[in-house]
């Protein structure tokens, strides 16, 4: 116990250099604090060799002990090993010594007993001593053995007084037992130089994952850290977005918003004006219908147009003027006469000092029209894509916003654009879709288009027959909005599929897809509706000046007094372009093309082109909206009148010598006889030659401009033309359009009118590229390119059928006789093959009706019978069949069968029943009749005689009905007269079979209004958008399906109450007025011709184009008449009474009289006796 305090040099110092002296210089040294942690890692290895040494335990091992528990625990700073302790051996070591000698204790008072001090001075190092025996005893076990070689820490004594005494005095005594003291002094202290060791050993290795699981830590931590920065840069981003798409919907529903207010402002603006129309007009009930106060109405042409794309419908302009200020500026600059710019000057001063009532003083935007319907202004889906577009519109460019939803498209105008700033305001004047709203259900076809030669616009048909062109800023948004609207393709007319991806075709592919040629070849269709059709497909448009329909001159002569078509000299050399037909000029131009040496530039013929924006605004500058384009581009002034369009002589010759003139038609030659009138008296001024520029000068073989027109289009329709039209075509739109082929054929213009020759987003010069674009705008553009081979040529009339220029069959095909002698006072043919029962319906002046059977396979032979009682096999080749139910009560009263065809005795006895009274649908399914006392007209089922509808809307009874043309499963307008004065359109509904309204209750589309009197005829075309009425004493009105009043025709003198009413698609409107008086109209009210008949004419019909007129008497004599010149062609043989009825079959072969007596006769007809060139096949 003496020594225990006391350090032994060398036994200190050789233990300190063993555990003490560690990799560098430490403050403190880190050890294993517990002896029961290090006791633990030593049991998971769970062996230990006699030497005292863990075994299985290399350098690579000391992972595998990490998984016990190792406390830290500093030694007190105060800890200081002497040098001589540190200098010791093994076996002399002294654990107590420097333990003991270093820990801080109390010292105790000299009176202590001994125990006391034992307790004081170990205290503190027995509960070390007894956790490192209990902890170690399996390795010490081995270690600690008496002096005979037994255990000394063995499960009995030893290790029982370490575990369980609390006594520091019994320790004590242990330890210092002779046994324990030879063994410590000579076992000992190797085995704890090991066990130490051992012990650094574990701690290097829990160093190493400390630091190894420290850094991974480290790394989660900082990647965490990243990934916060990230979510957190994320969650910024996606705040930013998603305040941008806020900020972007709110500008949307306040963009929406405001064009919803500017669309309501337009439409207030068009509903009073169309107020103020029909109260205000020389028929409404402000007017003057006296016309003793008449002020000048002007016209402008209007967008609508029919089957063939013609535009042809001339409606009022209530912002017309004659433009006396463009005149007198074109007189101060031009050097016009004193005379004139005097009389200019006046119309102005009066101009200024009389108001314009025509014009509302609204909104800019209130001007504008727009389809008179109740528009829902509030956005019913969400925006499906919004993309800045551009309006092409007849003389303007307008930017603006596009935005689809789910149901509708809109485009509203950005105002504040310079592009639009610097748009002429009275052009803007006569845009309609500035704040433009358009329903899904109104489109009809989409066609990709070009704009400034790139393949980034559409064109959108209409139900409305108007089209709309957008240009937008790349491709791909193209290809977003074909995907956003619907799937319509390019409509029905062309038979290819209606898919977006028709819609996305190239004009090559819609050439190859469609069946249109072959239509031609066929000679299904006309020459003037396949050209329009390969204009169409070509990319050319009504919306594009810079693009506008290509026609060819077709005559060469406009000087001789008479016209003979048969003529081939009359006719152009159509395989050629229009500046290679003189020879001196084609030499010319070809010598230019081989000379040309401009480098950057490839040699061209034409500097010019056939079409431009200002070609076609100078064909058609006498008409608005062009009048006001025309000025817009020539600064406010007309141009000098010697280079204004004034003659079409003049206008051939020109292109015949002048190398800078090789302008072709445009449409408008063929169907509009309204561009060569000066209706708006402008002052053109006066040509050197002395003549004054005003309406057009015609050849002479051309009396007016509608028989011009007529002549015109009947040359087109030729087969001199027919013949050679597929080489203009291959011209203008096929494989010599460019290309060797079109060098060959003198045919190559200036290269920047050709798609593809340049790609405007590579060009970033600003000025360059507004060079550029102005060049394509003013100086033509190439159609595009539709055929890389021959365009085949049209088969001739006489291979199509040869049957045509045999003996005509006789007139009278059959005569049917119904037991009732009634006269048969309405007849409609419903012929057509696909339906499931052709029939004729007819109805007679007792209300009884039948539905008679048409054979379609009956043809008529030379020596048909002429009457069907004399035949003996009377149902193999007759046209028509008698009405199994009427044929089956012939020879026996049978009242119940009879009610099946009977429509009842309500009718009104006011009411003379006459053929307009009934009109059915198109399959024969329904009879819709009028004339009831209760003022209701009626849909009867044809089966059962059953009434299926009452319509009621008229205040007195009604007395005429019409229905517009249609196919089998489309909707048609119904139009009802009434002796109230009014009109109302209704619909009929194909898919439900009834009129239909926009509630249950049928309501009518439009209330027509003008008239005084009863009304006595009305008569409607959808595809014209007309209704033409009549009444007692009172005008024949003409108004647009929209309810507008457009005008009155104008009655011949002695020419007073209209009767019957016919209206062809061609646009010709015949007139039966009382006593057999007969006048034919233009649709744009023009009086063509007026004759007297000798007869008292029951009934009259039009043939389907409109130049023949079939009418018929009390004398029992079918006329046809020439319609433009009502020059009586035929006369059918006289039947045994007058007749009250006419139809024709679909076929346009057969014609159908109802008879006083109660038969129905069936002539045979062929237009094509009559016809010029047989160019209509019927």
């Amino acid at each position: 116990m003496a020594d225990d305090n006391k350090p032994t040099n060398s036994n200190d110092e050789s233990w300190t250099d063993v555990n003490l002296n560690d990799e560098g210089p430490t403050d403190s040294t880190i050890v294993p604090p517990g002896a029961k942690s290090l006791m633990r890692g030593a049991d998971v290895s769970g062996q230990t060799n006699s030497a005292g040494q863990l075994s299985g335990m290399g350098p690579g091992d000391h992972s595998n002990k990490l998984e016990s528990d190792i406390s830290v625990v500093r030694v007190p700073d105060n800890y200081q090993s002497s040098a001589a302790a540190a200098r010791g051996r093994p076996e002399d070591l002294n654990l107590k010594a420097p333990f003991v000698g270093q820990i801080p204790m109390a010292i105790p008072s000299r009176e202590a007993s001994l125990t006391q001090k034992l307790e004081i001075a170990l205290g503190p190092v027995c509960p070390l001593l007894r956790e490192i025996m209990v902890d170690f005893a399996p390795f010490l076990s081995k270690t600690l053995v008496g002096s005979h070689g037994q255990e000394l820490l063995m499960e009995g004594k030893g290790l029982t007084t370490f575990k369980n005494s609390h006594s520091v005095v019994e320790l004590v005594m242990l330890l210092c037992s002779q046994e324990w003291q030879n063994s410590l002094q000579k076992h000992a202290g190797l085995a704890f130089i090991e066990l130490i060791n051992e012990g650094r050993l574990l701690s290097h290795a829990m160093k190493d994952h400390i630091v190894r699981v420290a850094n991974e830590a480290e790394f989660i931590l900082n990647r965490m850290r990243a990934d916060d920065v990230l979510k957190h840069a994320d969650f910024e981003s996606q705040c930013a977005q998603t305040l941008l798409e806020r900020r972007e919907e709110e500008r949307m529903c306040d963009h929406l918003i405001t064009a919803a207010r500017r669309r309501d402002n337009v439409i207030a603006s068009r509903l009073l004006e169309k107020v103020r129309n029909i109260m205000g007009n020389r028929h409404g009930a402000w007017g003057d219908s006296s016309g003793a106060y008449q002020k000048q109405i002007f016209w402008k042409l209007d967008a609508w147009e029919d089957d063939a794309r013609r535009r042809k419908r001339m409606v009022q302009n209530p912002r017309g003027s004659s433009h006396p200020q463009a005149t007198l500026k074109a007189s101060l600059e031009n050097g016009g006469g004193e005379e004139g710019r005097e009389a200019t000057r006046e119309e102005i001063y009066s101009q200024i000092a009389v108001p314009r009532s025509q014009q509302p003083d609204l909104l800019d935007d209130s001007e504008l029209l727009i389809e008179d319907r109740e528009l829902d202004l509030d956005l019913t889906g969400p925006v499906n894509i919004s993309t800045k577009a551009k309006l092409i519109a007849p003389g303007l460019v307008a930017p603006g916003t596009m935005s689809i939803t789910s149901t509708e498209m809109y485009f509203e105008v950005d105002e504040e654009n310079p592009e639009f700033q610097c748009i002429d305001q009275e052009v803007l004047k006569y845009c309609d879709h500035l704040h433009g709203k358009w329903y899904f259900s109104e489109i009809r076809a989409i066609f990709s288009r070009r704009y400034l030669l790139q393949n980034v616009a559409l064109e959108i048909f209409l139900a409305s027959r108007t089209s709309i062109l957008f240009a937008f800023p790349d491709q791909h948004t193209v290809k977003k909005v074909i995907k956003a609207l619907p799937r319509v393709g390019v409509g029905i007319k062309y038979g290819i599929p209606q898919t977006r991806r028709a819609s996305m075709m190239s004009p090559r592919q819609l050439m190859r897809n469609s069946n249109m040629t072959q239509k031609w070849q066929r000679r299904e269709i006309s020459n003037f509706e396949y050209l329009m059709f390969l204009n169409t497909i070509a990319g050319r448009t009504y919306n594009d000046l810079n693009q506008y329909p290509v026609f060819p001159w077709v005559l060469t002569n406009y000087e001789s007094r008479e016209l003979d078509l048969s003529q081939p000299s009359n006719y152009r050399d159509l395989s050629k372009p229009i500046g290679a037909l003189n020879p001196s000029r084609r030499e010319y131009f070809e010598e230019r093309y081989e000379s040309w040496d401009t480098p950057g530039i490839p040699p061209f013929h034409y500097g010019t082109h056939y079409s431009t924006s200002a070609f076609v605004l100078n064909w058609l500058i006498r008409m608005e909206p062009f009048t006001t384009m025309f000025l817009a581009l020539q600064g406010g002034k007309f141009d000098h009148p010697d280079r204004l369009f004034s003659s079409i002589a003049l206008s051939w010759k020109n292109c015949q010598r002048d190398t800078s003139d090789v302008k072709e038609l445009i449409p408008e030659w063929y169907f509009l006889p309204e561009m060569f009138y000066n209706s708006s008296d402008y002052r053109l001024g006066q040509r050197e030659d002395g003549n004054l520029v005003s309406d057009i000068e015609l050849p002479p073989w051309a009396k007016t401009p509608e028989e011009f027109v007529r002549i015109n289009r009947m040359a087109l329709e030729s087969e001199f033309v027919s013949c050679q039209l597929h080489q203009w075509i291959d011209l203008i739109f096929g494989y010599k359009q460019r290309g060797p082929e079109a060098m060959r054929a003198t045919n190559v213009f200036y290269y920047l009118t050709y798609e593809g020759s340049v790609d405007l987003d590579t060009i970033t010069d600003p000025v360059t590229r507004e060079a550029i674009e102005n060049q394509i705008k003013n100086f033509g553009q190439t159609p595009s390119l539709l055929l890389m081979e021959p365009h085949p040529p049209r088969s001739s009339a006489m291979h199509l059928s040869p049957m045509m220029f045999n003996t005509m069959p006789d007139d009278v095909c059959m005569s049917l006789k119904f037991h009732l002698n009634s006269p048969i006072i309405h007849i409609s043919a419903n012929t057509y093959p696909q339906l499931p029962l052709p029939s004729v319906v007819t109805v007679t002046a007792g209300h009884q009706f039948a539905v008679n059977r048409w054979n379609c396979q009956y043809t008529a032979s030379i020596q048909s019978p002429s009457y069907a009682e004399s035949s003996q096999n009377v149902n193999t080749n007759l046209p028509l069949t008698m009405d199994p139910l009427l044929s089956q009560i012939n020879g026996h009263n049978n009242s119940q069968q009879q009610n099946r065809r009977h429509l009842g005795d309500n009718f009104s006895q006011k009411l003379r029943i006459k053929s307009n009274c009934y009109v059915t649908t198109v399959d024969s399914r329904f009879l819709i009749a009028c004339g009831f006392w209760d003022n209701s007209f009626r849909v009867f089922s044809t089966e059962t005689a059953k009434i299926v509808q009452i319509i009621f809307g008229h205040f007195d009874v009604v007395t005429c009905l019409s229905r517009s043309e249609c196919n089998i499963t489309s909707d048609c307008y119904i139009a009802s007269g009434s002796a109230d004065c009014t009109i109302l359109l209704w619909h009929w509904n194909a898919r439900t079979q009834s009129i239909v309204g926009e509630g249950e209750i049928p309501t009518p589309r439009a209330t027509l209004t003008g008239h005084e009197t009863s009304v006595t005829s009305v008569v409607i075309s959808a595809e014209l958008g007309l209704v033409v009425s009549g009444s007692i004493n009172g005008p024949v009105l003409v108004h647009t399906t929209f309810g507008d009043l457009l005008r009155s025709l104008e009655a011949p003198t002695h020419f007073i109450s209209p009767e019957n009413i016919t209206l062809s698609r061609e646009g010709f409107i015949v007139v039966n007025y009382d006593e057999g008086n007969v006048a034919a109209y233009t649709i744009n009210g023009k009086l063509l011709r007026h004759e007297s008949h000798n007869d008292n004419l029951q009934c009259m019909l039009l043939s389907r184009d409109g130049e023949y007129l079939m009418t018929a008497g009390n004398k029992g004599i079918v006329e046809v008449w020439r319609t433009f010149n009502l020059a009586p062609l035929y006369a059918f043989p006289a039947c045994n009474s007058g007749i009250r009825s006419l139809a024709l079959t679909h076929d346009q072969k057969y014609l159908l009289a109802g008879l006083a007596t109660g038969s129905i006769i069936v002539f045979h007809i062929d237009f094509n006796r009559w016809h010029h060139e047989y160019q209509q096949r019927y």
